[in-house]
């Protein structure tokens, strides 16, 4: 049975079965995920960190005792679905242009940007400024992009190579703070700023070693303690830039601190915390848990963001994480869904009528665990009985390489 407890009630000889939080900031972020607790040393490691609660299978390893609490996962499960179903419902949905249309401008933009943001962070290696003209002409494409169809440039920049993992996850940030900012209804110079700041809120990744970075193995403590001082890297880089205004400044420095005070590197909390630096963390996470690594696969974008509104009110702030959901869909491009007729699909574009009926590429067959012809449905399209029942995990089905399900 799973259940969810605290880190403090933790022992060893249980079962971890998931950390309730980023997988990129707790010390086992490598790789290993579930696995009983048998060294001590790893017990300190958990408890050191800044996860507060963990989810054990108490069918694998040590149960807690009788009088201990603990919460059932669906009791969570149902809690994170209200969240996001009440902030599906409220979304605004806006008229787009066809995203098979802006997927060829969505490609070439990625490239150009890779292209950018590479030589950005080879220059910063070299100490050399940024070029504040080059990113502002860069945001404005992005920016023009989200416009006409946030969904193509989005799910584009989530597929990264090991190589240019870094180099587009800065596009990616920057893509997703623009999306959740016109949700925000920012106007449009704060449009620009917020963009800025996910272009440059990981540059402090330059200072690090590329080996440690996109190592594949285990981390050592001190790999791990070196690589959380990106931030403040980042920070002193564009400190002394008359070009980086103090809106991006705050995001670089604290796009890894949570609202319960456990993030870094200044372990702010609550309303220390700015709405910039907020949407940052929430936009640096969601594309990091969904985009394959050398050591972890993606999470699905529609599990991914369950995963997270279990996390809103110790990592993120409601009302933002909220507007992120409306700004990509509850169920966002690249999702592996169930439906009614007990078949699975890829979510490949939002309807332009709600964010509970996005367009979808039907594929399998649940009941012969097979492949079938591949089906364009509309869910929001008049007369359509089929409907979205939940959310699936593509490695539950052996399913890899879904892409091509959703790309044009």
């Amino acid at each position: 049975m799973l259940k969810k407890i605290s880190v403090a009630q933790l022992r060893l000889g249980m079962f971890v079965k998931e950390f309730c939080g980023s997988w990129i900031e707790h010390p086992f972020w490598f790789g290993r995920h579930s696995f009983v607790i048998d060294d001590p040393h790893d017990l300190r490691r958990i408890l050191a960190s800044s996860i507060k609660e963990v989810w054990i299978d108490s069918s694998k390893g040590l149960d807690v005792a009788d009088d201990v609490e603990f919460v059932s996962e669906a009791e969570t499960r149902g809690q994170a679905e209200a969240a996001l179903q009440e902030a599906a419902r409220a979304g605004r949905v806006a008229r787009l242009t066809p995203i098979e249309e802006e997927y060829k401008r969505a490609a070439m933009l990625c490239e150009h940007s890779r292209q950018a943001v590479t030589t950005m962070f080879q220059e910063a290696r070299m100490g050399k400024a940024v070029d504040s003209q080059r990113i502002e002409l860069l945001v404005d494409s992005i920016s023009q992009s989200i416009l006409r169809n946030p969904g193509a440039l989005i799910s584009l920049a989530r597929l990264k190579t090991a190589d240019d993992y870094t180099y587009m996850h800065s596009v990616a940030v920057c893509a997703l703070m623009i999306a959740l900012g016109r949700q925000l209804d920012l106007d449009e110079a704060l449009l620009r700023r917020v963009g800025v700041a996910g272009l440059l809120h990981d540059l402090g990744k330059a200072m690090i070693p590329m080996d440690i970075i996109n190592k594949p193995g285990r981390l050592s403590d001190e790999e791990f303690q070196l690589i959380k001082t990106h931030p403040e890297e980042g920070y002193r880089l564009l400190a002394n830039d008359n070009g980086v205004c103090e809106l991006v400044l705050d995001v670089v420095l604290h796009h890894h601190e949570k609202m319960d005070g456990s993030g870094y590197p200044e372990g702010l909390k609550g309303d220390e915390i700015s709405l910039y630096a907020r949407m940052g963390a929430i936009c640096d996470v969601y594309d990091a848990v969904t985009s394959n690594r050398p050591y972890k696969a993606g999470w699905d974008p529609a599990e991914s963001l369950r995963k997270m509104a279990e996390w809103t009110g110790g990592h993120f702030d409601k009302r933002v994480f909220q507007a992120f959901v409306k700004s990509i869909g509850i169920y966002p491009v690249g999702s592996l869904v169930r439906l009614k007729s007990e078949r699975l699909g890829i979510v490949i574009e939002q309807s332009s009528k709600s964010l509970l009926e996005p367009r979808i590429n039907v594929f399998f067959s649940i009941r012969s665990k097979s492949h079938i012809t591949p089906e364009i449905v509309d869910l929001s399209a008049p007369g359509c009985t089929e409907r979205i029942i939940g959310r699936e995990d593509p490695a539950k089905w052996g399913l890899d390489h879904l892409e091509t399900l959703w790309l044009p």
